[in-house]
């Protein structure tokens, strides 16, 4: 008679203890490893959300003549009254800008005096345009 050998099977077992203790550390290496780099770009000035409103506010917008006639919001004042009249615009609008508007053969002089008094009537932020014939 034949024998049959019998195989006894053998319960393979993979020890996974060191596998995770590598894997741990090149995940511990790779995060300490890694440069985090700061993206470089423009700053934006946003508004505060005080300063938000529903209704756009108006600019003071003053215009200089070729002969130094002074205009603010379409009516002809002195070079002595505008300080006075920006100040009255003031109390009736909230803002903090104003616009001058100076034709090319105006003498600077005059410009230069209307942004004094405009600074003293208290605005801070003032652009001046050229208009060029």
């Amino acid at each position: 008679m034949k024998k049959k050998h019998k195989f006894e099977t053998q319960d393979a077992d993979i020890d996974m203890t060191p596998m995770l203790d590598i894997v741990f550390i090149m995940l511990i290496f790779f995060i300490v490893t890694t440069s985090f780099v700061k993206e470089k770009g423009l700053i934006v000035n946003r508004p505060d959300d005080a300063q938000k409103s529903n209704k756009p506010s108006k600019n003071v917008s003053i215009r200089i003549d070729a002969n130094g006639m002074i205009f603010m919001n379409g009516r002809q004042i002195d070079l002595q009254r505008v300080e006075a009249n920006i100040q009255s615009f003031l109390a009736e609008n909230n803002t903090d800008s104003a616009v001058i508007q100076a034709d090319e053969e105006t003498k600077h002089g005059i410009v230069v005096a209307v942004l004094d008094q405009a600074t003293k009537a208290g605005l801070p932020k003032l652009s001046v345009l050229v208009e060029k014939k």
